[in-house]
């Protein structure tokens, strides 16, 4: 039997909620006299809270996800017919979805060739560094297992991928944390730790060499980044940024893992982030958007060189990749994530996302012009942050409660926005916009106008 929206007592849910649900990255103090949010339907760009009060959905499901929008039946519909005809076996058989699925991924990741399923961006993560880990052991006695990150990427939930997480709210109070990852510096020429010089990209890509020199090269492994950072304040590379880390990869023999649980299928007006930057990645690792929230799965995604890394000994019984995800062997995700890759393609959504980033963009820089709290708009497509600043000549942060404060006027006028949050101690200062693929301009500018209305309340 299935829920009746129509006949559901919405006070009963919402005390269903306040009284057994622990919400995510949430202070439920406040839930002690005031009710929790609890959203109940979507359809397009629009959702709808339990209260039925509509939201215009500027995060795509509030953490960067809903990349088709809400409300399609036909993924809904790929899904059930699956989970009838066959809903699971451990992936190590093999499925219908998950075979087209892969061959249709393939297809927009020229110089990949295997895709490896899981259920979360940290679980895909996690692959990536046990494939690592494995090859160091299988060929060189475990010495070159160590895996670099940069300070203010994000890669996960996990005790192993917040190791690898250059966000120090993120991991405070989780410690200790797994040992061979290495943090080197951000890449944000707003923050350059260089001061005003022609070649930041290069200089800040140089870091990363610096710390495979003072680590060992023979130590190194991989370095795992995200194309464009996306919770550590959408920060996009400067010129010369990638280039000079591909070259240093190259030079000293290091695995490159490019993180696109963000970025991936459409989200900066290119199918992958990376393919802005001309980057040859070793591994790719992907969720959110992949199945636009309609089921869960993830993927790592590796070149057929490393595949047969792990098949170089066949007498060897240690020698493959002994690992398993239970979940990933559900054959509802690969449905959905199929569908969803071919609504992408049908109603060119990536190009839409490139084509409305750009009017975006455009918009924000025009209310820069206006707001001096916002100290600076970066962005690639339909993934845009606007840092806020006390004093664009000082740069200093705003305090994150006036983020907070922006927000939750945007929210008050029936528009979603997002924000850095328990990230850092003092740069919790980004607002983040990344609306669905199928956004409009009529859309975007609902949008830039709750914000313009909002950062005129925050200054007073």
């Amino acid at each position: 039997m299935t829920l009746d929206y129509s006949n559901l007592d919405m006070d009963a849910v919402v005390e269903n909620d306040q009284t057994h649900v622990w919400h995510h990255i949430t202070q439920h103090k406040n839930f002690e006299s005031a009710k929790p949010p609890v959203m109940v339907s979507g359809k397009g760009m629009r959702i709808s809270d339990a209260n039925g009060k509509e939201y215009l959905d500027a995060v795509s499901g509030g953490v960067w996800t809903v990349n088709v929008g809400y409300g399609r039946e036909r993924i809904a519909d790929a899904v059930r017919d699956q989970l009838v005809k066959m809903c699971y076996f451990a992936n190590s058989a093999g499925n219908v979805p998950g075979a087209m699925f892969a061959a249709k991924l393939i297809e927009k990741m020229p110089g990949m060739s295997r895709v490896y399923f899981s259920n979360s961006g940290s679980e895909a993560n996690e692959k990536a560094y046990k494939m690592v880990r494995q090859l160091a052991a299988i060929e060189n006695n475990g010495v070159k297992h160590k895996i670099i990150y940069r300070e203010r990427d994000y890669h996960g939930t996990t005790i192993g991928a917040l190791s690898s997480t250059g966000q120090s709210q993120r991991k405070d109070q989780y410690g200790p944390f797994a040992p061979g990852f290495v943090e080197m510096p951000h890449c944000l020429e707003y923050r350059s730790q260089y001061g005003d010089v022609d070649n930041y990209g290069e200089l800040a890509a140089r870091e990363l060499e610096k710390v495979i020199l003072r680590e060992g090269p023979e130590t190194v492994g991989a370095v795992v980044l995200e194309p464009i950072t996306a919770g550590g304040g959408v920060i996009t590379p400067p010129e010369g940024y990638w280039e000079t880390i591909q070259q240093i990869c190259k030079q000293y023999n290091v695995l490159l893992h490019i993180d696109e649980v963000v970025c991936g299928l459409g989200r900066t007006g290119k199918w992958f982030g990376y393919q802005h930057y001309g980057i040859k990645p070793d591994f790719v690792t992907m969720a959110k958007g992949v199945a636009s929230g309609y089921a869960a799965i993830s993927c790592t995604v590796t070149t057929e060189e490393i595949f047969d890394r792990f098949k170089a000994n066949p007498d060897d019984p240690m020698s493959y990749f002994r690992d398993i995800s239970t979940f990933g062997g559900c054959a509802s995700g690969p449905a959905a994530a199929l569908e969803n890759i071919r609504i992408i393609e049908e109603e060119n959504l990536v190009e839409n996302s490139a084509v409305m980033g750009e009017y975006l963009l455009e918009k924000l820089q025009n209310l820069q012009q206006k707001h001096p709290m916002i100290g600076q708009v970066r962005g690639k497509g339909l993934f845009v942050g606007l840092e806020l600043v006390t004093d664009r000549a000082t740069k200093e942060p705003v305090h994150e409660s006036v983020a907070v404060q922006i927000a939750a006027d945007c929210q008050k006028d029936g528009v979603l926005i997002g924000r850095t949050n328990r990230s850092f101690d003092e740069f919790n200062n980004t607002l983040c916009l990344s609306p669905a693929l199928i956004c409009t301009r009529d859309d975007l500018d609902e949008v830039v106008d709750a914000l313009d209305r909002a950062l005129m309340n925050a200054a007073g």
